[in-house]
């Protein structure tokens, strides 16, 4: 593909694949450049999208691909982008192929990624009887007795939240709980246990948690965890063209999108800490709206 793209789309998650049908719709040449490996293959299903509540994730992208491929200028690269130069207007994307492509601006939706599970078992539930965010698996875990594994603030945090969803849980920081003396008296307030020992391995049969062992002895039998993942973001690019990050390893954006290079706009996961389907959907559809009146501004002045 030699021609001069409008926009390049880095990453084919519910970001990109939004941005992709929008702009796809306003008849703008699009190449979507995506690996096929997201952070949510681990779960069994997507919650919270409208009209698609517990949809599997390979199921959700195969539905957004097949609309998409009604819009005739937006194409797919089963591949993933190692370099990028140039600048608005005309930059140049390279991908573990070989293969290069040129565009007039682009659009990161990298998502992130999980960095490695450092607690024994817990590989063997992600995504099965464990989870990261109580909105979106937690009305399959109601009412049922749960452990959390996190500490200091995220700790507290967590136990206000997943209170929604049942009374029995248990907090296991594995390890010192960084938390202020104030934290633990509210805790305790409120009955919730807390261990501070290290986690020695977590055990579970066919998927399904059965209990926390830990370091000092204590067996915590539960059916369910929610835990705080380690995370990064999905690709060091938009880092190293330029783009401003939190601390938190999220690109920067505006409420459109649009990064502190000029041409680069991010969406989903990879600019935000929502990290839910119809959030990073709802963001690739502002950025991509962003993008095409950048186009048509410029393509405007030019016929004037």
């Amino acid at each position: 593909m030699e021609q001069l793209m409008d926009v390049a789309i880095i990453g084919g998650g519910p970001a990109g694949l939004s941005a992709a049908l929008v702009l796809g719709r306003a008849r703008k040449s699009v190449i979507v450049i995506d690996e096929e490996r997201p952070r949510n293959r681990v779960t069994q299903e997507s919650h919270g999208f409208l009209t698609r509540d517990g949809i599997k994730p390979g199921e959700f992208r195969q539905i957004a691909r097949e609309q998409i491929s009604v819009y005739p200028s937006v194409h797919f690269e089963n591949d993933s982008a190692v370099a990028i130069t140039g600048v608005d207007g005309a930059f140049m994307i390279t991908t573990a192929k070989g293969s290069a492509f040129g565009a007039k601006k682009l659009l990161f939706a990298v998502g992130m990624k999980d960095l490695p599970l450092d607690i024994e078992g817990l590989n063997d539930v992600y995504g099965k009887s464990a989870f990261v965010c109580p909105y979106c698996d937690g009305w399959e875990m109601r009412d049922r007795k749960l452990v959390i594994i996190s500490k200091g603030d995220h700790a507290l945090h967590f136990a206000k939240i997943i209170a929604a969803w049942t009374s029995q849980y248990t907090i296991c920081t594995d390890g010192p709980d960084e938390m202020t003396a104030e934290q633990r008296e509210e805790l305790q307030q409120h009955d919730v246990p807390i261990f501070d020992s290290k986690i020695q391995r977590i055990e579970a049969a066919n998927g399904s948690v059965q209990q926390v062992v830990l370091e000092d002895g204590s067996i915590l039998s539960c059916e369910g965890i929610f835990f705080v993942p380690k995370l990064a973001i999905g690709s060091d690019l938009p880092q190293t063209i330029g783009c401003a990050m939190t601390e938190a390893g999220a690109v920067i954006v505006d409420e459109f999108g649009k990064t502190n290079v000029p041409g680069i706009y991010s969406a989903g996961d990879a600019a935000s800490q929502k990290y839910q389907v119809v959030a990073a959907a709802s963001m690739g559809s502002m950025a991509a709206v962003s993008i095409n009146s950048e186009l048509l501004g410029k393509a405007w002045s030019e016929r004037g």
